[in-house]
């Protein structure tokens, strides 16, 4: 039976479960039917949590769980406060890690009782509040901002297997972003696997970027509920930060795809029809619910990087196909880059960015981005002649593009911070200018001369010259 008390200025409702289907349960309420989305705690001492997403008839809920289901049975009270999910933010979360309750996670003394907290759903920025103007997002890194620049508030998605390079990448956008925009890193891991959120705490931990972050995790062990609902959490969160603090914010979510498939789990477990190929009917709101949350305004820009998972390498996936639509930009690691060395390894002939146009970018900057993909291309072209015939073979204007090609792919490798304790090599971030400048002169045939060593792991172009200056006089020594 349902009863009402009077706590803390909210009324508490209690009901009765009358039907367990592993994360999907049905509660019973004689009156007070709780809203949707509202919390419901239940179990022996309230420690498990259910989400109320459909109202059946005028005394039912079916809620999904948060958590482990262990220990439930028909009969057992639910309790509902009226409020739904919420987590904490502000100043003080600041180099925490949380878990989708915002409990932190990382043994650290826990958060102040009376700290404010937020709904994790909320409604995405009006479009009187949205900037209008397409503004750059420079990361510091020569290969992305050059080719494939990003969007300050819009969506770049990250492809790549397991060991290309992708935390990497991630770590090193943070410490840029930390280090010159004065803004906020948050990460969400959404179905993550327990070693990489473990690894990548203490990556950050060492490479001194933790104190300038949020981390927050809904592991691939965990229901699907928890991990639908980790991605809202992480934007409360961000959003915090670009409304109240009006500060730039980095929000990297790993993996996009998780989301979807949590959903689709969700929605099977709900008793939803399937649609094609198995995902769930409502899997363009849903992703737009998240995705849409992410945007540049008058007060501050939120900027995602999404890592995208795609289903059997098959970019006509719904799951992909809905990702695609939101993304500005695409940067897309190839293991065959990573397995020469050339790091950032970035497939810069398959990356993208809808931003690379004259009207956003420059006239110059545009034409130089046109220039480096043919010169590349070209160079694609030529290596199965290379590979049969040898370089000797080559007529001369061919040779002068694989000379330039070479040049320009180790000129945009580059020694990060992040993993000075690694390599040995002092990390380097370029200005958009300095980085452009190189490309021009490279195409232009300037450095000719210089071995292209000499480009390999640098920051400016004048580092290649001074590495060069050694091999070109052993050159001539030689000659002579």
């Amino acid at each position: 039976m349902a009863v009402k008390t009077q706590s803390n200025d909210s009324v508490l409702s209690f009901g009765k479960i009358i039907s367990v289907r592993g994360s999907v349960v049905d509660v019973w309420f004689d009156n007070n039917l709780p809203a949707i989305y509202s919390l419901l705690r239940t179990g022996k001492n309230n420690e498990i949590a259910l989400e109320v997403l459909t109202q059946i008839d005028v005394n039912r809920v079916r809620g999904i769980a948060l958590t482990p289901t262990q220990g439930l049975s028909r009969g057992m009270i639910a309790v509902s406060d009226g409020k739904e999910l919420t987590v904490p933010v502000g100043e003080n979360i600041m180099g925490r890690m949380f878990d989708v309750f915002g409990n932190t996670i990382d043994h650290e003394k826990p958060l102040s009782a009376d700290i404010e907290r937020r709904n994790i759903h909320q409604s995405p920025p009006t479009l009187e509040k949205r900037s209008t103007k397409s503004e750059i997002f420079i990361t510091g890194i020569k290969a992305i901002d050059v080719l494939m620049p990003l969007e300050r508030g819009g969506k770049a998605g990250l492809f790549g297997g397991a060991g290309v390079g992708k935390t990497v990448l991630l770590t090193e956008m943070i410490h840029n972003m930390v280090g010159h925009n004065k803004g906020v890193s948050m990460f969400c891991g959404i179905g993550e696997r327990c070693r990489e959120g473990h690894e990548l705490y203490h990556d950050m931990k060492e490479a001194g970027v933790l104190q300038n972050m949020v981390m927050m995790f809904g592991q691939m062990n965990e229901p699907p509920g928890a991990r639908f609902r980790v991605g809202h959490a992480a934007l409360t969160m961000a959003e915090y930060f670009r409304d109240d603090e009006h500060r730039d914010v980095l929000l990297l979510i790993d993996n996009i795809f998780r989301f979807i498939q949590a959903g689709m789990e969700v929605s099977g477990l709900m008793g939803q029809m399937p649609s094609r190929l198995g995902y769930q009917p409502t899997l363009g709101t849903e992703l737009s619910k998240l995705e849409e949350r992410i945007a540049n305004t008058d007060a501050g820009a939120i900027t995602s990087i999404q890592a995208v998972y795609v289903p059997a390498d098959d970019l006509t996936d719904p799951a992909a196909v809905h990702t695609f639509s939101h993304l500005s930009a695409s940067i897309v690691l190839s293991r065959k880059k990573a397995s020469e060395g050339l790091y950032p390894a970035i497939d810069l002939l398959q990356s993208n960015s809808k931003m690379a146009t004259p009207g956003i970018i420059g006239e110059r900057h545009y034409k130089l981005a046109q220039e480096i993909r043919l010169t590349l291309a070209q160079y694609e072209e030529l290596k199965d002649i290379i590979a049969m015939l040898g370089l000797e073979q080559l007529s001369v204007d061919d040779r002068n593009v694989v000379n330039r090609a070479r040049r320009l792919e180790r000129f945009l490798t580059q020694p990060f911070f992040t993993t000075e304790q690694f390599s040995g090599l002092k990390g380097k971030e370029l200005s958009l200018d300095d980085a452009l400048n190189g490309c021009e002169r490279i195409l232009s045939d300037e450095f000719k001369d210089i071995p292209e060593s000499a480009f390999y792991m640098i920051g400016t172009i004048e580092e290649a010259i001074k590495k060069g200056e050694p091999a070109q006089k052993t050159a001539e020594k030689q000659e002579n």
